[in-house]
């Protein structure tokens, strides 16, 4: 299904942020928005779609072999949900969903614009986000800082225990700095941007890492590009974002939410099932009953996961009817 020839009763609309407007990296402030709405009066619970590293609202209509692309299996569940399809890639490949000196105000876009924009046009009731990866950690994290806007969230795979999954990352960067780049992430922005994207082997780890610099420390690096050695007051930053340590200052927004949903592929290449894991002992640890919460280790790993989409939506929307 192409966004420009939608079906069924999804609409697109074109949406100019000011937030946005002059970010650090000029990236586009008019960005599009999609949504779904089952008719009738409502009110309807209402779910944000945050996509990962790299992703934008309109990848959600790509279309693979055998495999129905995610707003035809909406219309196929003929959920009473409001489902938005919300924009937030940039230069960098994404914003994790949160202000930054860097990146620019991208939490204030999502909760302060967009969600008084649909609730003002959509019979829109309760609110709940999800996501995998970056976009499971941008539900997870939006939703314990903003328990007023939201009460639910479902992570498939998204980022956490920091501390491990991503520490491990900083000695693949520096190798492919030092080996194709002299050690110069500068020599690699230069060389990423005058060509194709991601045609090198290298480059998602490369560019990822910088964006996530750019999102939790400013731009500032946690490691030593030669050594990998950690810069532990930099990584600080970072760890302050981890959802794991988060979760430990944001009980009660927890305590608050009415549908939990964490999951993550046993084979997850980037080892987030073990983040899953220590974040789902958070929610307990904050005081969430089990009976909110869905957590599940299924088979597979990061990718082709889609098919995780439809079960959680299900969850949050049976909860927060």
């Amino acid at each position: 299904m192409d966004p420009a020839g939608l079906t069924g009763r999804w609409q697109a609309h074109s949406f100019e942020s000011a937030a946005l407007a002059d970010n650090p990296l000029g990236d586009p402030a008019t960005r599009p928005l999609y949504v779904w709405s089952p008719g009738g009066d409502g009110p309807y619970p209402s779910v944000y779609m945050l996509q990962g590293f790299t992703g934008t609202a309109p990848a959600w209509f790509n279309v693979r072999a055998w495999e129905p692309s995610f707003p035809v299996v909406v219309e196929g569940l003929g959920l009473d949900v409001v489902v938005v399809l919300v924009d937030a890639f940039t230069s960098l490949g994404g914003s994790q969903f949160l202000d930054s000196p860097a990146i620019g105000n991208y939490h204030t876009y999502l909760c302060d614009e967009v969600v008084p924009w649909v609730d003002a046009r959509y019979p829109t009731g309760r609110r709940a986000l999800a996501g995998k990866s970056s976009g499971g950690f941008g539900a997870a994290v939006t939703a314990m800082l903003r328990p007023d806007l939201f009460s639910g969230f479902a992570t498939h795979a998204g980022d956490a225990l920091f501390d491990v999954t991503y520490r491990r990352a900083f000695v693949e960067a520096v190798r492919a700095l030092r080996d194709a780049y002299g050690g110069s992430y500068e020599a690699f922005l230069e060389d990423f941007r005058s060509r194709r994207p991601l045609s090198k082997k290298t480059d998602h780890a490369l560019i990822e890492m910088w964006a996530m610099s750019a999102a939790y420390s400013g731009g500032e690096l946690p490691f030593d590009t030669a050594t990998a050695a950690v810069r532990e007051d930099v990584f600080e930053r970072w760890l302050a974002w981890d959802p794991v340590r988060l979760a430990e200052s944001r009980t009660e927004a927890l305590r608050g939410m009415r549908a939990v949903w964490i999951d993550a592929g046993r084979g997850d290449e980037f080892f987030l099932d073990v983040g899953a894991a220590a974040f789902r002992r958070a929610v307990a640890a904050a005081g969430v009953p089990d009976e909110i919460v869905h957590f599940e280790l299924h088979e597979g790993g990061h990718f082709d996961t889609a098919w995780r989409y439809p079960l959680s939506l299900r969850h949050l929307v049976e909860r927060l009817a």
